[in-house]
């Protein structure tokens, strides 16, 4: 039995610096990843589930970023394979998804926020190769992406302990991510010690801020001929924006019904646009004061309304 335990802890040591990264492996790897998350994003039974959050938060990406840099040999290499891997990967799984969405080649709009981290992983691949080196630096260097970690899964364990089981892998997966990658990475018990202190800290103090877990999720479903009178054809969801978890999903193109979800604590605006390339911007959130969902056409900003009760 610790014989077994023994050779899965070297099987995970072996990410973080015994991997010959060639660049064809690189590649192979950014293809990978983008074909997964492209499947994930398309199917429909994902929505909502840890099995989308793949094509939609950091968590797996941060891994794979700390585990190029580990398997690296110098910072201009890690720089230039971090750039490359995230170069590939990400607008690759836009690409798969043209044939199959309605947005078709208009998916790509949502893409320039990845183009804006695949450049920042230049600077970033090339700070973080200091994490191989093992010692107070690679602490300092390491700690944001482990600080971004417990942020988001804090989030999910809102999601989870407000509607178990949805996000519970995610969850799962953003503490264990760092538990292996401090475990792993670093050499002496110090180290180890004070990544994880921190990050123990930053989980308590975010529990605090946050006041508690669970500040609740809601959905509602819209039909925007309710507001829209010259909506044409077809529709699609061209922009959403967000301070935390929340999606619009089109549950019928045709007749422009939507499902808005949400967390409580949130606000959300989104555009469609139909096929006259006519956008409609709106907004929503949670009323807590009267427990219900607010709806908004921003366009008109005149008009409002409850979407519906909790």
């Amino acid at each position: 039995m610790k014989k077994e335990k023994k050779e899965k802890v070297s099987i995970f040591k072996k990410m973080f610096g015994c991997i010959d990264l060639t660049w064809k492996k690189l590649i192979i790897f950014a293809v990978v990843a983008a074909i997964y998350t492209a499947v994930m994003a398309l199917i429909p039974q994902t929505a909502d589930t840890s099995f989308r959050d793949i094509a939609v938060q950091f968590e797996w990406w941060i891994l794979m970023g700390i585990i190029i840099i580990a398997n690296c040999k110098s910072p201009k290499e890690s720089a230039l394979k971090c750039f490359v891997f995230f170069l590939i990967s990400q607008p690759l799984i836009y690409l798969i998804q043209v044939p199959f969405n309605p947005m078709g080649f208009g998916l790509f709009r949502y893409y320039k926020y990845w183009f804006i981290w695949t450049l920042l992983t230049i600077p970033m691949g090339f700070i973080g190769y200091y994490i191989n080196k093992k010692n107070w630096l690679s602490v300092v260097i390491l700690l944001p992406m482990l600080l971004l970690l417990v942020y988001l899964g804090l989030g999910y364990l809102d999601a989870v302990v407000d509607n178990f089981p949805h996000h519970l892998l995610s969850c799962i997966s953003c503490f264990g991510i760092i538990l292996i990658v401090v475990l792993c990475l670093f050499d002496e018990l110090k180290h180890k010690l004070v990544s994880l202190g921190v990050t123990l800290l930053a989980v308590l103090c975010l529990i605090f801020v946050r006041g508690g877990f669970a500040n609740g999720e809601f959905e509602a479903y819209k039909d925007l001929d309710d507001f829209v009178d010259n909506i044409t054809g077809k529709i699609y969801v061209s922009t959403f924006t967000t301070t935390g978890r929340g999606e619009v999903l089109v549950t019928n193109e045709d007749e422009h019904n939507v499902k808005l979800l949400g967390r409580k604590k949130e606000i959300y605006e989104f555009t469609v646009t139909d096929e006259n390339s006519n956008e409609y911007s709106f907004k929503y959130y949670f009323d807590k004061s009267n427990n219900v969902v607010v709806f908004e056409y921003l366009n008109d900003s005149e008009e409002e309304e409850v979407v519906d009760e909790e």
